[in-house]
């Protein structure tokens, strides 16, 4: 790699006001500076931050790039300095390599189909013409990102996991917590911590009970116990 790479020190995460889609700038001055910057983590290791699409892709892509979680100590955001950070737990595939990626990611293809998305055409449709009607008779001004843009993947997710009803506010709020990039490291593991305890119960639940359904319509859908 040649010396005069540009460098980019800390990661941004504030973007312009009234620009929500764009990037950060100084993710944009990186992108125009090439496809590759060098990188300083917060632990103070050195590595690579990748802005160009096409070389994006193909990192994604080379199985000689790991996805292992216990390898992920460079987190661009999270000084993991003196913290050993162990595997992923079973299941959590998008955190492993082949051929324990395969083994859980195979049993879930046939759950996402083309078929089975188009059956969940109707009710995105729906959710959307709400939400579109309610930014109507509110009237300007409107957040796009908050009043369409962020709840309604919300939704469909929890419809998806069959979150009950009761629980969507604070299930929706813990994830949204530790997604954004915007809370203390502290905040962001404890927004994690209770989103995989959550999910944990939620199939303890369901494994006791695999005929309960849920709907965003059935606010009397039947919540795990909560401890």
């Amino acid at each position: 790699m040649s010396d005069d790479l540009h460098t980019v020190t800390t990661m941004p995460a504030a973007r312009r006001p009234g620009c929500p889609f764009d990037p950060p700038p100084e993710l944009a001055d990186a992108r125009r500076h090439g496809p590759i910057s060098r990188y300083s983590f917060p632990d103070g290791h050195q590595g690579w931050l990748i802005t160009g699409f096409d070389l994006v892709r193909a990192v994604l892509a080379d199985s000689r790039f790991s996805s292992r979680r216990e390898l992920m100590r460079h987190h661009p955001l999270i000084d993991f300095t003196g913290v050993e950070v162990p595997p992923a737990p079973p299941g959590e595939f998008l955190l492993m390599d082949e051929p324990q990626h395969s083994r859980y990611r195979k049993p879930l293809v046939g759950k996402f189909t083309v078929r089975r998305m188009r059956l969940l055409a109707e009710r995105v449709e729906q959710i959307t013409a709400d939400h579109l009607d309610t930014m109507e008779k509110a009237g300007p001004p409107a957040d796009l990102v908050t009043a369409f843009a962020t709840p309604i993947p919300a939704i469909m997710i929890c419809e998806l996991l069959g979150v009950p009803y009761a629980d969507r506010g604070s299930f929706q709020e813990q994830v949204e917590s530790f997604m954004s990039g915007e809370t203390s490291d502290e905040d962001l593991m404890a927004a994690y911590t209770a989103v995989q305890q959550y999910l944990a119960e939620l199939v303890a639940a369901k494994r006791a009970n695999p005929r309960t359904t849920c709907s965003a319509t059935s606010p009397t859908a039947t919540s795990p116990t909560r401890s």
